[in-house]
């Protein structure tokens, strides 16, 4: 004789297995959610003004010869 399958887990079991792999291909088409997305640019927005903020102002050495 086999062995007794209970069907109830076995469809919950089926069904989370799908969620799963449906979970997956939208991570991968939708990417990070819209409020991360927009702390990202900002971020990144701030690390540019940082960085221009503290750049030297270049001298033309030809003047000074």
């Amino acid at each position: 004789m086999s062995d007794v399958i209970n069907l109830n887990k076995a469809r919950k079991t089926r069904q989370r297995e799908r969620d799963k792999t449906q979970a997956a291909q939208n991570r991968v088409t939708f990417g990070l959610p819209g409020h991360l997305r927009r702390a990202a640019r900002e971020d990144e927005a701030r690390r540019e003004r940082l960085l221009d903020g503290q750049k030297r102002k270049d001298v033309d050495n030809s003047e000074n010869s």
